[in-house]
């Protein structure tokens, strides 16, 4: 007798692999980066025909990560597999199969298989098995290779760790063939297709409009682009790990990394400076103040407006070629000798450019507080 439940059971097909056919898909694990245990993103790319796997670290999961991801992977493998399996990744696919209609994968995606020559292939919807090599793969991945957890300096450490693991984990037999994955990922190459000859530009572009403040919002945040607010509309440029902020003729606004990376940003001085140029008065006020070294800041920190724009005027001569921190450090000796004054030397004359150094010597602790702890 058969069970009503037993007739609801679906029977799984143990399917053929061709060589060149490769299957994709994301796996979460940890590292410890800075003392701190950090979440890794791999995309891991198995090969059932071989049994041979490659993972790559990333920040996230979004489309410019993955197609990055992708790009790294082809490059380590040596070839493009002529047909990739993948789950229904947002990266990837906009609509899934559904009876009687076709996945629908996204323009940035299309065009990326179009420029590698792969054919893609996304699983029906809640079918886990048709792409249960790479599964596995995940898997194998996480407990051979991230237990424990490996203490890394980078993601670019990691992906360096990660290649060498997967090379020497090429070097074992084939759990059926009785042949070394190495040797069988070679012959898979015979029926790859080859690289192009040049990568695949991967980034979204998007228009912005920058609030009263001069902010636009990047991944979630609101990021100061200076000169931002005097545009209407600007370009705003993701890459997998930075972004680029620019006007529509063309001028580069702002830069840096995507906040994910977890990387410090670059402070535009030279841009701030020409803003203070024009409204000395706004400098005390700015958001940047308490970000400048401590000699600087009690530099600019003086009643007389003229003498702001005329320090400023300094500085921006000097900051195309030195770094702020390294104005702060070598402040006397790129001084000009006529502004070099010690108020010591003469109580009687009220100089123009008199700093008082022995004033700043005994604040400097309770200066240099203010001006990182705001």
């Amino acid at each position: 007798m058969i069970n009503e439940s037993d007739e609801l059971k679906e029977e799984y097909e143990r399917l053929s692999h061709p060589p060149a056919e490769a299957q994709v898909d994301f796996g979460i694990t940890e590292a410890v980066e800075d003392g701190k245990v950090k979440d890794i993103h791999c995309l891991v790319m198995s090969f059932p025909y071989s049994n041979g796997g490659l993972a790559v670290p990333l920040p996230s999961e979004n489309q410019e990560c993955f197609l990055e991801g992708l790009k790294v992977l082809f490059k380590q493998a040596g070839f493009v597999p002529r047909k990739l399996r993948l789950d229904n990744l947002s990266a990837a696919v906009v609509k899934a199969r559904s009876r009687g209609e076709e996945t629908i994968f996204t323009d940035a995606f299309r065009q990326f298989s179009m420029h590698y020559g792969f054919e893609a292939q996304a699983c029906n919807p809640r079918k886990g098995n048709e792409k249960g090599h790479v599964e596995n793969k995940v898997g194998y991945v996480r407990y051979n290779f991230f237990t424990p957890s490996p203490v890394i300096k980078d993601l670019e450490h990691l992906r360096s760790l990660l290649f060498d693991q997967c090379k020497k984990d090429h070097q074992r037999l084939h759990y059926k063939k009785d042949l070394i994955i190495a040797d069988l990922l070679e012959e898979e190459k015979k029926y790859g297709l080859a690289l192009p000859d040049s990568e695949y530009p991967v980034f979204k572009q998007s228009t912005v409009i920058a609030n009263k403040y001069g902010e636009v919002r990047i991944d979630g945040a609101l990021i100061h682009v200076p000169k931002s607010y005097h545009y209407g509309k600007l370009h705003l440029i993701l890459y997998w790990d930075d972004y680029k902020v620019v006007s529509y003729n063309g001028e580069t606004l702002s830069k840096g990394p995507r906040l994910y990376m977890n990387k410090t940003r670059e402070i535009p001085w030279g841009s701030i400076l020409k803003g203070w140029r024009r409204k000395p008065r706004s400098i005390v006020y700015s958001r940047y103040f308490p970000y400048l070294p401590g000699r600087i800041a009690y530099y600019l920190n003086i009643e007389s407006m003229k003498l702001r724009k005329e320090r400023v005027e300094w500085l921006l001569s000097l900051i195309t070629t030195h770094e702020m921190q390294e104005i702060d450090e070598n402040f006397y000796d790129l001084l000009p000798e006529e502004k070099r004054f010690d108020s010591s030397l003469d109580t009687s004359t009220n100089h123009p450019y008199d700093v008082d150094w022995r004033v700043y010597d005994s604040l400097q602790p309770t200066v240099k507080e203010s001006v990182h702890h705001g």
